[in-house]
């Protein structure tokens, strides 16, 4: 498996519109895109070759909204790009490393994204990440 770089820091917050004058004003950060699902919406901020990713629940008793209401918000996962996420799965579940996703999934920007089990990473959310091709 070939780690290209960190693709992104996800983070958990509150309100991504709330969360907009931390990193665009304080930090001089600008914002790199916006997406929205069903589930939740995402604020996205390029820092050199990666992204930190601001994650912010829609339903009131949805997962990232639990975890703000149980002070878990902030920092969540690191996401890795990968090569061939195909291939990283299957050489990480060969080697004992359990998965939350066994398929690749759609994810931000179009990526083929799946999640690791952290039971299986000293307790930290790990996210692989394929570009779609010509990004």
């Amino acid at each position: 498996m070939k780690i290209k770089r960190i693709e992104h820091v996800g983070v958990v917050v509150r309100d991504t519109a709330a969360s907009r004058k931390l990193w665009e004003d304080c930090f001089g950060i600008p914002l790199g895109g916006t997406e929205e699902n069903t589930v939740r919406k995402l604020a996205l901020y390029p820092v050199g070759e990666s992204m930190i990713e601001l994650i912010a629940g829609i339903a009131p008793d949805g997962k990232h909204q639990r975890l703000v209401a149980e002070g878990k918000g902030g920092l969540n996962h690191i996401c890795f790009e990968v090569e061939d996420i195909d291939a990283a799965l299957a050489e990480l579940k060969a080697k004992g490393i359990p998965l939350l996703d066994q398929e690749p999934r759609i994810g931000h920007e179009g990526c083929r994204i799946a999640f690791l089990d952290p039971k299986g990473t000293e307790n930290c959310l790990i996210e692989l990440a394929e570009r779609p091709a010509g990004h």
